[in-house]
């Protein structure tokens, strides 16, 4: 196909893998997106498959982020040209991973299809680790979480989000390859190969964890919009209405969103803060509330107090340990980029606990806002002594309205509870706030952009998976180092062609 051609059809085709995702979760397309960029770059050189490559993650990550736009320009005042622009260079510069992909695929490939398969799967998986891990990483809507449903989800706890990711890749190819000339048993060989990765989950294991209990849990939707958060004429009446909240929940658990309370204790007042925690001196009951912790010499921390009678007086504290690029830190030589947007409490420091809050019997893993993209940052806290048996989610995702995005943050909810067979509660500012259970299914959410308390009996679970076993013992190497293993033992020694 010429190149006049095949540059606009792989735009079109990365934009339909960002509608493979929540809320439209149509698994399938993220599948057959891919299939048409392998289409496209069989049979180019290695410099036309990275264009190639550019364009289509140029098209999906533009499509799949644009919400960007609306925390640089309706909240942090920046000009829409330069919003506009920020989300385009983000997008393009994530998009480089894709394309050193395929070029590295390219100039490695045989010209068998099954070993080019392998090797495209390989490619494309080192390509989305990169994306995942280095600069603090930013993995969100990776390829892999499209299959929270679908045939590939069984894979979920035995092999993760990446895991899935490259055994998507390879069925993409392998149905590219297909549509192609070739000798029946390779034609035979590579078909028994992708109905194998779509059916072999059927008779794997699909249980590992065991029930620790229920807990009753009440989750927090304030609803409050993101322009008046900080706004210091309606501080009081927001905590107020807080205060109301938390008085009326009946949980044995309550939990607000992220930064529910925007400011520190100090800042708060002693008498606030003990009329926000006075219903929880009752035993059996507890609060999760988010608030920040610290002061201006030290630092501030995004965090969640938790409080009990259980607790004896002492007091739980977790502070957010993955921060947010420009959002919650600096990077260096951005301090000017930063400041244009006006961002409150822009530059935070590290949370550095791991532990686990305990209430009604079930041990809680707290967190905070995109957290929840990185197992390989939590899985210490199901696996070994006093694991936690259920995580709960806060947010506060006001900063980027409404479509897709609360949709997508959800889904992350939901790949990290099939990975790990733990249930994810979720409060957050104006949506998703909701129950996810062990399965990753949504049992619960309440509607989006509208003040209201979830209540629900959550079942906490124990017990590892295979994923996190290996996820525990040696994090994301394994899948690096196969990936490279498939590099060296199956790409081509020659010269590339043209």
């Amino acid at each position: 196909m010429r190149l006049a051609l095949a540059l606009p059809v792989a735009l079109l085709a990365g934009v339909a893998q960002t509608f493979s995702f929540a809320p439209f979760e149509a698994w399938w397309l993220q599948i057959g997106a891919l299939t048409v960029l392998a289409y496209l770059a069989s049979g180019v050189g290695p410099g036309r498959a990275a264009l190639l490559g550019w364009v289509y993650a140029t098209g999906w990550l533009v499509s799949g982020l644009w919400w960007l736009y609306i925390s640089m320009h309706d909240f942090g005042g920046m000009p829409p040209w330069l919003a506009a622009l920020a989300v385009l260079a983000l997008s393009t510069l994530l998009a480089l991973y894709y394309a050193a992909a395929l070029a590295l695929w390219a100039r490695l490939r045989s010209g068998q299809p099954m070993r080019d398969a392998l090797l495209w799967a390989a490619c494309w998986l080192l390509a989305e680790l990169a994306r995942a891990s280095f600069f603090t990483g930013f993995p969100w809507i990776a390829s892999g979480y499209a299959h929270t449903v679908g045939p590939l989800a069984a894979w979920a706890p035995w092999v993760g989000v990446y895991g899935l990711t490259a055994l998507s890749a390879f069925l993409a190819y392998a149905i590219a390859a297909l549509a192609r000339p070739m000798a029946p048993p390779t034609r035979l060989a590579l078909g028994l190969s992708a109905v194998a990765v779509l059916a072999v989950p059927i008779a794997l294991p699909s249980t590992f964890t065991q029930p620790t209990g229920e807990l009753s849990v009440s989750l927090l939707q304030p609803n409050v919009p993101q322009d008046l958060k900080f706004d210091p004429a309606r501080i009081d009446s927001n905590l107020a209405a807080l205060g109301r909240q938390i008085e009326a929940a009946r949980g044995a658990l309550v939990v607000t969103p992220e930064s529910v309370v925007p400011f520190t204790r100090a800042e708060l007042g002693a008498g606030a803060w003990d009329s926000l925690l006075q219903p929880f001196a009752t035993p059996g009951r507890g609060l999760l509330i988010g608030i920040f912790v610290g002061n201006a010499d030290e630092g501030f921390v995004n965090s969640v107090v938790g409080v009990s009678a259980a607790a004896s007086g002492a007091e739980y504290r977790y502070g957010k340990r993955h921060l947010l690029p420009f959002g919650e830190f600096v990077p260096t030589g951005f301090h000017w980029f930063v400041a244009m947007l006006n961002i409150p409490l822009g530059d935070q420091e590290r949370g550095t606990s791991n532990a686990s809050f305990a209430v009604g019997g079930q041990r809680l893993r707290p967190l905070i806002c995109y957290e929840d993209l990185f197992g390989e940052d939590i899985v210490a806290s199901v696996v070994g002594p006093d694991p936690a048996t259920m995580f709960v989610n806060v947010s506060n995702l006001a900063w980027f309205g409404r479509v897709l995005v609360q949709d997508q943050h959800l889904q992350f909810s939901q790949m990290r509870a099939l990975e790990f067979e733990r249930p994810v509660i979720r409060s957050t500012n104006t949506g998703a706030t909701a129950v996810v259970d062990h399965h990753g299914r949504v049992t619960a959410r309440l509607p989006a952009l509208r003040e209201g308390t979830l209540d629900a009996v959550v079942q906490g679970r124990s017990g590892e998976t295979p994923y996190a076993r290996w996820l525990s013992a040696f994090g994301l190497w394994p899948l690096v180092l196969a990936a490279l293993g498939l590099l060296l033992a199956l790409g081509r020694r020659t010269a590339p062609g043209p």
